[in-house]
């Protein structure tokens, strides 16, 4: 007691600066947590966004696949993830005739067959079965068969002996020619488009720009 009487406006001043350090620190921590729920609500937000755009689709894996069954992912999943998902493919597996990057959809059978059953579909990468949501479809190959088309008739204006023929070469075919460059492959498609097919290769003689000079570069390299 005596210590105290003695000690009193210590004391009361220790305590006074006690009880504002404790203030300031509370006022700072509710500043803090302030803050942070200011920054993370944006973060928040965004993945709520992200969510509501993602659809959640059922999709069936069967087939060549180490755990089949029925999975459950979104539709910006693609159809190599829904494999994945069911435990990856076999070693006995065969993904030639399926689209792996295709976008899954609710209600999506994704079939992996195996190598013997591929080998036995008369064309592999056309055939689809209609259970099969993940294969390849026939238009897909169609597109790559009418590039194939569009190359070939390409060739066709170069003779088996390599030569150009120049009642039917493209602009880029005519320039592979020497001293043939870009002014004189135009005149010459020019030409046939007026006066009809060249006759014989002297003629493209007649073709503006291409004298004697010329013709003799590329007269072993031409037919008609």
């Amino acid at each position: 007691m005596k210590f105290i009487k003695k000690h009193k406006g210590k004391l009361f001043i220790l305590l006074f600066i006690l009880f504002t350090v404790f203030t300031i620190y509370d006022t700072y921590s509710m500043e803090s947590e302030s803050e942070t729920e200011i920054k993370t609500e944006p973060e928040v937000s965004e993945k709520e966004e992200k969510k509501e755009k993602e659809i959640k689709v059922l999709v069936d894996v069967k087939g060549e696949v180490n755990t089949p069954g029925v999975y459950d992912l979104t539709d910006n999943n693609t159809v190599m993830d829904a494999i994945n998902k069911a435990g990856g493919l076999t070693k006995n597996s065969d993904t030639s005739n399926l689209n792996l990057s295709k976008k899954l959809e609710d209600e999506m059978v994704i079939i992996v067959y195996s190598k013997s059953e591929i080998k036995k579909m008369e064309e592999p990468k056309v055939q689809c079965p209609p259970c099969n949501d993940a294969c390849i479809k026939e238009e897909d190959e169609k597109a790559k068969l009418d590039t194939s088309k569009e190359t070939e008739s390409k060739e066709e204006s170069k003779t088996v002996t390599g030569k150009v023929n120049i009642n039917s070469a493209t602009a880029s075919e005519l320039q592979s020619l020497n001293g043939i460059g870009e002014a004189k492959a135009k005149a010459i498609i020019e030409y046939r488009e007026k006066n009809g097919n060249f006759e014989k290769i002297e003629d493209i003689k007649n073709v503006s720009g291409i004298g004697d000079s010329v013709y003799e570069k590329i007269k072993d390299n031409i037919t008609v």
